[in-house]
């Protein structure tokens, strides 16, 4: 294997890390990370056409795979001391990574090309998304039985997060009392947990990737800016808002982490624009 392949593979691999916190993290979603990171349209098409070049996408997907479990399990792990006592520094961090890839989730929005309807349809669905973010969240308040039915259910709303750039799953299972035992099941490796998170996601993404692959092949530009809107206004809703234990550490600590953050993310979309024109 090359130096060239093996930076890709690696470089997957990271993209795959950080696409596999959007199933554990509230307010980040593994699909808008996944179209932010240049391979959202790619795993769709697969999933919509799973049997077309299905040896050469597999082999393409095996480090993004590998990265997802391991996003997922060590930031299982992570997340409760993380979250619990750096959430706002943390946050700043993943706010910045989505800064950087800004520009090339512009462009490639734009690449058939842009008009106004487009970009009219990217600052309605950002004022949309802004206020459902703002006012949803008492949806999904208090907490529900947790059996293998709504696992299930869990499930399917990570698989959302896949198909619709965006959501943020995580979210939704804050709302319905289920994020902590779903963490400490992943952490746990309890199959009563994982097996029906699976099956469900797996359905839901199996079901929907060919609505999303059909709407691309009409209407790519519009569908995505729309992604677009959903991306910046799940980004402003992400950005950390309290900030009265804070020291200047902790100031300091947050821009340095934005600042490591953009600059990782303009990284990576450099090194995927690098890889398509090879």
């Amino acid at each position: 294997m090359t130096n060239s392949r093996i930076k890709d593979w690696l470089l997957r691999f990271l993209k795959g890390m950080f696409i596999g916190s959007g199933f554990i993290l509230p307010g980040i979603s593994g699909g808008a990370l996944a179209a932010v990171f240049g391979i959202y349209e790619r795993i769709i098409t697969f999933l919509a056409h799973i049997t077309k070049n299905f040896k050469e996408n597999v082999i393409f997907f095996i480090p993004v795979g590998l990265g997802g479990l391991s996003g997922v399990f060590l930031l299982s792990f992570a997340v409760s001391f993380l979250l619990g006592n750096y959430e706002s520094i943390i946050l700043w961090f993943f706010v910045g990574c989505i800064i950087g890839t800004v520009p090339a989730l512009w462009k490639e929005a734009g690449k058939h090309g842009r008009n106004n309807t487009d970009v009219m349809i990217m600052i309605a669905t950002f004022i949309l998304g802004l206020i459902f973010l703002l006012y949803g969240k008492n949806l999904f308040s208090g907490s529900i039985e947790q059996n293998f039915f709504t696992w299930m259910i869990a499930g399917a709303l990570i698989g959302l997060g896949i198909i619709v750039p965006g959501l943020s799953p995580s979210n939704f299972l804050v709302y319905m009392g289920m994020y902590k035992a779903m963490s400490d099941g992943i952490k746990n490796v309890e199959f009563g947990v994982i097996i029906p998170i699976a099956i469900g996601g797996l359905v839901c993404v199996l079901a929907l990737s060919k609505v999303m692959d059909y709407i691309f092949s009409k209407a790519y530009a519009k569908l995505f800016h729309f992604i677009l809107g959903i991306v910046f206004a799940s980004t402003i809703m992400i950005i950390p808002t309290d900030y009265s234990s804070f020291t200047l550490p902790n100031y300091f600590a947050s821009f340095a982490l934005c600042i490591a953050g953009a600059a990782l993310g303009w990284w990576m979309s450099r090194l995927e624009e690098q890889y398509k024109n090879d």
